[in-house]
């Protein structure tokens, strides 16, 4: 609209000036005419100040505005001059911060040099690995190096001279933290991380036919920090890296889950290998007895389970290898839990023995009831014993949390179900029987049986 207006002023200005000329044009011509006649009333007659007024009235005054407001319009132009003035400026300020990177360098002091590669390393497998190679010796070079193994391993070399100024090596870090994430090597100059991709906080991605492990290497630095302002003098390094894996082949693993009834076959050796577990049912009829040693004088057979049993009662347990003759074998407890359910892996459960001894957090204790050669059998190391009290599962959410009692009796679960994870393993002929044996081979089943209130 700013700009309409103008033209429209500069129009009408242009109008004026045609009718100011038209105008003085006619009044020159009727000046002249009078001039033939004699006498001195023809002079006065243009002096009349009627005439001139038009033309001061009309737009001649108008063309001063469109002047002056034009005026600015040329200096808009310089605007953009000055912005593009400006707007190289600001690279200049912003480029030199980050200080520039030192480029590869193999100029390693002898005594500082870190191997690289196998001893027999050709030099360009050296530089395919990207180390450095004097003709004898492939070694790491003066930068970050990530190398990806085929057994899935993450390779890691800092050197100090990787920033300007030189990198704090303490204070270099990765993704994540634990066990064997610090470097495993170091020296003045470098130091060596190795850990597996899956480790450290990597981050696992997967592509059309490619997975990719990633993590973040990164440095902190120190702060100098006044009641004005804080400051630092030390680089700040961050490096991400992948290890990628192609994958040429797809193979398939089927696993069949057999039922309780009948274990899994063995892993070690042709043919089954049978496992008992069974419940001791001996009494003491005499003074003085020892009840432990007569519980396993007698057991329940097959037609007795689920075997009742009252609320604390000693519960005595043996699992034994059977149609076994080989003294060498030996078989070991690892885990035994009871539940409610045949299936080992539903809830509720409660644990009796973790990796073969008694279940702390019982305040009934458990207890494993050594075997020997006194105890009268002929492989002592195929039979495992123990005993516990009696139990049984209520639900949590009808307890009262202050009594710890039941608040509704119908809550009670009266099946108990008990199993047991099992290891047979072969030991060394020097070795002495004992209730745990270093295993060349070891055999893995699993064995449960049903007890009622």
């Amino acid at each position: 609209m700013a700009k309409w207006s103008v033209t429209s002023l500069v129009a009408l200005a242009l109008l004026g000036c045609v009718v100011g000329t038209d105008v003085e044009e006619a009044q020159d011509f009727t000046w002249r005419r009078p001039a033939t006649s004699k006498g001195a009333t023809p002079p006065q007659t243009p002096k009349i100040p009627k005439r001139p007024e038009p033309p001061q009235v009309l737009p001649p005054q108008y063309p001063k505005t469109p002047k002056v407001k034009p005026g600015p319009a040329p200096t808009y132009p310089q605007n953009p001059q000055a912005y593009h003035d400006q707007s190289p400026q600001q690279p200049k300020v912003i480029l030199p911060k980050p200080p520039p990177l030192p480029a590869q360098s193999c100029e390693v002091a002898q005594n500082m040099r870190v191997p690289c590669g196998r001893r027999d390393i050709s030099p360009s497998e050296c530089e395919a690995i990207n180390c450095c190679c004097d003709g004898q010796q492939c070694y790491f070079g003066k930068a970050v190096t990530v190398q990806c193994t085929k057994d899935a391993q993450f390779i890691v070399v800092v050197a100090k001279d990787a920033t300007l100024p030189n990198l704090d090596l303490e204070t270099v870090s990765l993704l994540g933290g634990g066990q064997g994430c610090t470097h495993v090597d170091s020296n003045s100059g470098f130091a060596i991380y190795h850990f597996p991709v899956t480790a450290c906080g990597s981050i696992v991605m997967e592509e059309s036919g490619v997975i990719i492990y990633e993590n973040r290497m990164t440095s902190s630095y120190e702060v100098l920090i006044s009641e004005l302002g804080g400051i630092t003098r030390d680089s700040h390094y961050e490096l991400l890296f992948q290890c990628r894996y192609i994958g040429t082949s797809v193979e398939a693993l089927v696993v069949q889950v057999f039922p309780i009834d009948n274990p899994p076959l063995s892993v070690a050796a042709p043919g089954p290998v049978k496992v008992q577990l069974r419940l001791a049912n001996g009494q003491c009829h005499t003074k003085g007895c020892n009840e432990v040693d007569v519980a396993y004088s007698s057991f329940y057979t097959e037609a007795d389970y689920p075997v009742l049993k009252v609320l604390r009662d000693p519960v005595y347990v043996e699992v034994q290898l059977l149609e076994k003759t080989d003294p060498l074998l030996v078989l070991t407890l690892g885990r035994c839990w009871a539940n409610t359910s045949p299936y080992p892996h539903n809830l509720p459960q409660w644990d009796i023995l973790i990796d073969g001894c008694p279940y702390r957090d019982d305040r009934y204790l458990s207890s494993v009831v050594p075997v020997d050669f006194s105890s009268g059998l002929d492989f002592p190391s195929h039979y495992r014993r123990f005993l516990f009290k009696m139990f049984t599962f209520v639900e949590t959410d009808s307890m009262d949390p202050q009594t710890q009692q039941v608040k509704n009796i119908s809550t009670i679960e009266k099946q108990v179900i008990l199993k047991c994870h099992i290891s047979i393993g072969c030991r060394e002929k020097k070795d002495t029987l004992n209730n745990k044996s270093d295993s060349t081979k070891n055999i893995n089943t699993f064995k449960s049986l049903q007890i009622e209130l």
